[in-house]
């Protein structure tokens, strides 16, 4: 299992933690933020970006290939929502940049490994998403 634990800080600001690791996530000054961190679909969009480049540096790596200046830039569309049609992130796009010199074969091996990205994938098959809310009861 994967796990993060998420804290509200104050305002619209939260830190994020996973293992020993912490992150920020704040929204900008128009949403009530400060702009001190990411937004969450910009942290979604870093998350398919890194996954993506993972895969594509596991691949040169595996061919002792340099991975070194490997670069991914991820975008996506934000769909405001309708009556119909909830708000979401649409229409990726993931630009993914090798080094220089490498023959198709290798190229091909690269865009193969990116989509054998745990994220891509996830996103290509909805996963099935439980939302659960406590409250502590209060004392009496």
């Amino acid at each position: 299992m994967i796990e993060v634990q998420v804290e509200h800080l104050g305002a619209v600001q939260f830190e994020i933690k996973a293992r020993q690791h912490t992150i920020a996530c704040d929204q900008p000054a128009e949403n009530g933020g400060f702009d001190e961190a990411m937004t969450p679909p910009e942290l979604f969009l870093a998350a398919l970006g890194s996954c993506a480049a993972f895969y594509a540096a596991a691949y040169l790596r595996k061919f002792n290939l340099a991975a070194e200046g490997t670069r991914v830039h991820v975008t996506a569309d934000k769909r405001q929502s309708t009556p119909n049609d909830p708000a979401r992130l649409d229409n990726f796009h993931i630009s993914v940049d090798i080094p220089a010199g490498l023959d198709p074969r290798h190229i091909e091996g690269v865009a193969r490994a990116v989509h054998q990205c745990l994220i891509h994938n996830t996103l290509l098959h909805p996963p099935a998403i439980a939302i659960d809310v406590h409250s502590p009861a209060l004392a009496v």
